[in-house]
């Protein structure tokens, strides 16, 4: 499903941005409201968010002053605002945006199952309410799903993709290619209340929430000690200043209505002190700074009675994890996406020294986290109880960073790794004590992007493997949060045509040694395998996918072909119509469908990739040596050959053309490619 022209129902501040992110990224959208005056007020909030994003670029000297209005003309431009659906027959996707109250949803979602075209998606931008509810008032739930921004929708990077009841996974991967078209991170949930980082974010924040009112602390003290702990990215109550008190009270009473028994202490609070401030009006930044402090910054609630601070931290950190761990128990999500989650939506980026919960747990150590847990249960209750996910992952020795092994697997490289973008890591077998398996780490950085460089290294690390007498060896990355996203462009693009052929042969030459040769070869692909990082993983014996892996081919958006063998293997693997589809669209898709189509050989829980890799490699290994290497090569014997031969020179064609130039500037600088045809 492709989305050519897009709408949103409900021109409120958010509402708005929403219709923005989509202009900005070149889909015209139509915004509708009840009122002229709402409709001429998101056009307005969308033009003042492209303003102030253009603004910066000025700043930056990246663009002129000139072109950056240029730029908002053009982005407010592709915005239409409309009182009525009348332009809603062409749309191929709605994100409503009206207020959330559930009787208002379904009657909007109901208007737009008779307006919009019967292909269409339906997305509700929701932060609590039910989608399967929500799609019950159409006759396509199936093409009913959540679509959730964060607040500001313009600035935050996450996108929640919430699966209802009904909910296709056609829909689901559509919602997805479509939030990385408009430059979002998106993840895919269940429906649950809360979904992920509401959820996990209230659980956590409740804690302080109840301490501070059950023993009268400072909220001043607690902010700016919580603030300076770095386990947040500021003290909760400045934060629900600029979240809004009544929308944080709505989700905190709908979590509590929606988790906790009647009397139950519960994993979720709801303070008194939040909702009299919203019973007066003082709902945070959006009403002049007035919330839980004054606009001159002194606190609106009670309380002198100085915070142990570490004791909040402590508490606040330990439900954080309860809470995640419980998302990932039930199946909502998997412990990646609920990690980016907490990234891209609460603001727990690595870069700033602030760790998402099970990265945080690894790097602490699981057993450590679960005498802490078992600690703070005797302390405060069971609601702090050890999830089931974390005692399993410590009686089997998965402690985190220091084994090698926790939520994430972590490399532990040999003394001497051989190169310095693919590393190895040597495993001895349990029983025979021999060096029969390895991993060999992609090791290149944040994207982990398919080098000369990691070409280079990747066949060293082969040959010495080789050479050890390796008989398995597992590629997997070192990035915990993504496989790899594609070849090095811009590398790609400061080499000659002489030095372009050479790199080809080299990679082309070191995967079919991966597929002729004596070492079988096991791809764990943990997250995006995209261009080249694809077609790394198809050149081994066996793939392996975390629930969270994304699989695709996406060099035609950039003007030009696949270049690793892209054009052969993938037919191979998948037949010739899904591979047509893949190369042709450069849309990503999900684990579950490249098991579907035989990209994959399994697909498992995103904590037990590497385990189950492993586990391959070891079966593998134990092999008839002579067996495995000939029923390798004469497996699919054909013109394999013939057909990478024929790739290289048409990768090369098109690379030099105009097309291909344009479109890899087009990538370099984020703007729209323009093609000539040659």
């Amino acid at each position: 499903m492709f989305v050519f022209q897009a709408a949103v129902v409900g021109a409120g501040t958010m509402g708005g941005q929403i219709a923005q992110t989509i202009a900005a990224a070149g889909i015209p959208v139509v915004l509708k409201d009840i009122s002229q005056e709402l409709v001429d007020h998101g056009l307005q909030e969308a033009r003042d968010v492209t303003a102030g994003a253009m603004a910066k670029l000025v700043e930056k000297g990246k663009i002129t002053q000139e072109r950056g209005a240029a730029q908002v003309d053009e982005v407010v431009g592709r915005i239409t605002g409309t009182l009525d659906y009348r332009l809603f027959g062409q749309v191929d996707l709605v994100v409503e945006a009206v207020p959330e109250r559930m009787e208002l949803k379904q009657a909007v979602f109901a208007e737009l199952d008779a307006a919009t075209p019967g292909h269409a998606i339906l997305a509700s931008n929701t932060s609590a309410l039910s989608i399967s509810e929500i799609a019950d008032a159409t006759l396509r739930p199936e093409k009913v799903v959540g679509f959730h921004y964060f607040y500001p929708a313009s600035l935050m990077p996450l996108v929640e993709i919430v699966q209802g009841e009904e909910t296709s996974e056609e829909t689901t991967q559509a919602a997805l290619n479509f939030a990385q078209a408009i430059k979002k991170n998106p993840i895919v949930c269940a429906e649950v209340p809360g979904f992920v980082v509401n959820r996990i974010l209230n659980s956590a924040i409740a804690e302080v929430w109840r301490e501070q009112e059950a023993k009268g602390l400072s909220i001043k003290t607690i902010d700016e000690g919580v603030g300076a702990a770095s386990v947040v990215p500021m003290g909760p109550y400045g934060l629900v200043d600029l979240l809004g008190l009544d929308t944080v009270l709505h989700v905190a009473e709908h979590l509590h209505a929606s988790y906790d028994l009647e009397g139950d202490v519960g994993r979720f609070y709801v303070p008194d002190g939040m909702a009299r401030l919203v019973s007066e009006g003082k709902l945070g930044a959006k009403t002049g700074g007035d919330g839980f402090y004054d606009a001159q910054g002194d606190p609106n609630l009670d309380g002198e009675a100085e915070p142990d601070v570490a004791e909040l931290v402590e508490m606040l950190v330990l439900k954080m994890f309860v809470e995640a761990a419980l998302v990932l128990d039930e199946g909502v999500a998997t412990h990646r996406d609920i990690d980016v989650g907490m990234m891209a939506g609460a603001g727990l980026d690595p870069r700033r020294g602030l760790f998402p919960p099970f990265m945080k747990a690894d790097m602490a150590g699981l057993d450590a986290v679960l005498a802490r847990l078992e600690a703070a249960e005797e302390q405060h209750g069971e609601r702090f109880a050890p999830p089931t996910i974390l005692r399993r992952l410590v009686a089997q020795g998965r402690l985190g960073q220091r084994t090698g092994q926790g939520f994430y697997a972590w490399p532990r490289f040999d003394e001497d790794p051989v190169g310095e973008v693919v590393k190895l890591e040597t495993r001895a077998d349990p029983d025979s004590g021999e060096a029969s398996v390895a991993i060999a780490w992609l090791a290149n950085g944040q994207m982990n992007s398919i080098a000369p460089t990691v070409i280079e290294d990747l066949g060293k690390v082969y040959a010495v493997a080789q050479a050890k007498g390796v008989k398995a060896l597992v590629i997997a990355s070192s990035n915990p949060l993504l496989y790899s996203a594609g070849a090095d462009i811009k590398a790609f693009t400061q080499m000659d045509e002489a030095g372009g052929r050479a790199l080809l042969d080299q990679a082309h030459g070191l995967l079919r040694s991966f597929e002729q040769g004596p070492i079988a070869t096991i791809a764990a692909v943990n997250g995006l395998a995209f261009g080249g990082g694809c077609e790394l993983a198809m050149a081994c014996d066996v793939r392996i996918a975390a629930q969270s892996a994304l699989f695709g081919q996406p060099e035609i958006k950039l003007g030009i072909i696949p270049g690793f063998g892209g054009t052969q293997r993938l037919p191979r693997l998948v037949g010739t119509n899904k591979a047509l589809e893949m190369n042709l669209t450069g849309d990503a898709i999900s684990a579950t469908e490249a098991f579907e189509f035989g990209l994959v050989n399994r697909v498992v829980v995103d904590h037990e990739l590497l385990d189950t890799a492993l586990a391959w490699a070891r079966k593998l290994a134990e092999q008839a040596p002579l067996a495995l290497e000939q029923i390798k090569r004469v497996s699919g014997a054909g013109d394999l050959d013939d057909g990478i031969a024929a790739e290289k020179a048409g990768f090369a064609a098109v690379f030099a053309s105009e097309d291909g130039r344009e479109g890899v500037a087009a990538f370099l600088a984020r703007r729209k490619p323009g093609w000539q045809g040659r």
